[in-house]
């Protein structure tokens, strides 16, 4: 009999390129990931993986047994969500990924309504940005996913994920309260040219908005400093270190020597969405935390 977490192991193997990307991705250790592949083969009796330099690809029969999997598990889904739906329960295990903010300020109270409700549900969460999000879900690797999509730069997402908004959320223009902005009620980008930015890496989602937010204005924002949390973003901001884009979902109430300025033309805005894979469609599990996820759950 093949087995299933086999199985997954030898599709990260061959989703992520090599054993220890694989066992990174997974949460587990490299040998555990190799144990489990070795135990593939031995199950079906022929080599799945050969090293090709530092790294391992799939063989033959690795890529056959990897691409007629991917069917079953699909179809396995699909059957213990319409169990689950013909029962009417709630019940079983969610692997959920979400990004920071939401999982402060959505997900958290989300969780604690749905398993209050709900006593014969499991659910373990673990955050990633929006796009590994997107490849856990469509992979299996996750059964929900929160992400975000700001403006114009929506997420790619796969045909057999469903993606369902469940918020829109605004950034605001944070600064300390003896900055000149401090006291206006809205600013442009172009009464943002001269400022500098404590922003997120380059490359992720909302840098890119933030540059996209100067686009017409014949310059590109000032970055000064670099940080992945908000709430460092916040903290610079408050040294006299630069301004921040700060969303509001998930942020605490500023203190009293910082100021939240609303961004016009663009406005920031940011698309929240719950992403699921279309098997498991009819899971009352995936509808319930779907559910709860909307802003008029509580």
């Amino acid at each position: 009999m093949i087995d299933l977490d086999s199985l997954d192991a030898l599709a990260a193997v061959d989703a992520q390129g090599s054993v220890h990307a694989a066992a990174l991705a997974l949460g587990f250790t490299p040998s555990a990931v190799s144990q489990q592949v070795k135990r593939l083969e031995r199950q079906v009796g022929l080599p799945l993986l050969e090293r090709v330099g530092r790294g391992v690809i799939l063989t033959g029969a690795g890529r056959q047994l990897v691409d007629d999997a991917r069917g079953v598990r699909d179809r396995l889904e699909q059957i213990t969500a319409d169990l689950h739906r013909s029962a009417d329960q709630v019940a079983g295990r969610l692997r959920i990924t979400a990004f920071s903010t939401a999982v402060r300020g959505l997900v958290a109270p989300a969780v604690r309504r749905v398993l209050a409700e709900h006593p014969d549900l499991a659910l373990a969460l673990h955050e990633h940005e929006p796009w590994e999000a997107v490849d856990l879900v469509a992979t299996g690797r996750f059964d929900l996913g929160i992400v975000h999509s700001w403006g114009d730069l929506p997420l790619s997402v796969p045909e057999h994920v469903v993606a369902t908004t469940v918020a829109h959320d605004v950034a605001d223009v944070v600064v300390p309260v003896g900055h000149p902005l401090a006291g206006r009620d809205h600013v442009t980008p172009h009464d943002l040219l001269e400022v500098e930015w404590v922003a997120t890496a380059e490359g992720t989602i909302c840098r890119q908005w933030l540059t996209r937010m100067y686009v017409g204005t014949g310059a590109s924002p000032r970055i000064a400093h670099v940080s992945g949390e908000f709430a460092s973003h916040l903290a610079l901001v408050r040294a006299g270190l630069g301004v921040a884009l700060v969303p509001r979902l998930g942020r605490e109430d500023l203190p009293d020597d910082l100021v939240a300025v609303t961004a016009v033309d663009p406005v920031p805005e940011r698309t929240v969405s719950v992403l699921h894979r279309r098997t498991m469609a009819g899971s009352p599990a995936v509808r319930a935390v779907v559910a709860a996820l909307r802003p008029d759950a509580g």
